[in-house]
């Protein structure tokens, strides 16, 4: 096909020999097949801020460092000049938290490099080496879904070990690859420990685990391994070999309105975008 301009640099820097094919176009970014020397990999081509629709941005922000004091100071006022180190320090997010869960043995595509707003990765393949489909496309098994919903629960885990929240997690961003879920899509991906917020993120996340593998097994309705994660996390006990219940006991004395209403908003708007997603992304996403 003919090279895109964004990809025409890698193209001439010889990091990309060839662009295969176009595998989705979503809100976010585009995603093309490319052939790095023998492999087939995935450049995944960030929009530009006025053409993407991700919200509440804020939210996920906080807690994010930004290291040099100008820049800093610039995407605070608004300016030009800050708008774009706003949305540099955006799509930075997203790559160094690829890297970070990479590194901490979390199932992401393995990153290959980023040049120019465009993120080279590994292309997930089913067991018949075709494009990995997204989970939400995947007729499952009670039994299927109870080991996919214990592996991806266990990658959860290991995320926040880490230090991070994937904060948006669902059957649309996880692809069902060879050996199983892969967890992809990171822009919003949260600080667990610099943001107000990470709380009832992540128990959002494992939630939406629940009600989707709740579907094929209706067991799992009836656990919550959310508020038992963030508890082992608050108390300094969680670590990626833990040994979860999927139970949780709130201690009556602490209930804070604030935080049950700041949830329920939550939950509404979440079901809100994936209404919308379901509306317009008919394509696996990556």
């Amino acid at each position: 096909m003919k090279v895109p301009k964004r990809l025409q640099p890698l193209v001439e820097d010889g990091l990309v020999d060839e662009v295969v094919s176009q595998l989705m176009s979503g809100k976010e970014a585009q995603v093309f097949v490319v052939r790095c020397g023998d492999e087939l990999r995935c450049a995944k081509v960030f929009k530009e801020a006025r053409q993407r629709s991700f919200k509440q941005a804020v939210a996920y922000q906080e807690g994010r460092k930004v290291r040099n004091s100008r820049r800093a100071r610039a995407m605070s006022k608004k300016t030009r000049y800050g708008q774009r180190e706003q949305e540099s320090a955006w799509l930075n997010a997203e790559v160094d938290a690829l890297y970070r869960l990479a590194e901490a043995g979390v199932r992401v595509p393995t990153p290959h490099g980023f040049v120019d707003g465009v993120l080279l990765m590994e292309m997930i393949v089913d067991a018949d080496g075709d494009v990995a489909p997204r989970l939400d496309d995947v007729e499952l098994t009670p039994e299927l879904a109870l080991e996919y919903h214990q592996r991806l629960i266990g990658e959860v885990v290991q995320m926040l070990c880490a230090g991070l929240i994937h904060g948006d997690l669902s059957e649309f961003n996880i692809l069902v690859g060879a050996e199983g879920p892969v967890i992809i899509d990171l822009p919003q991906a949260v600080d667990a420990a610099g943001n107000n917020n990470a709380p009832w993120m992540l128990v959002r996340d494992v939630d939406n685990l629940r009600g989707y593998f709740g579907r094929f097994e209706p067991a799992l309705l009836k656990t919550d391994y959310g508020k038992e994660i963030w508890a082992l996390y608050e108390a300094g006990e969680l670590h990626p070999e833990v040994r979860l219940t999927g139970r949780f006991v709130p201690d009556a004395t602490l209930v804070d309105v604030s935080d049950v209403m700041q949830v329920i908003d939550a939950a509404r708007e979440e079901a809100a975008e994936r209404q919308a997603r379901e509306q317009d992304d008919d394509e696996p996403a990556w």
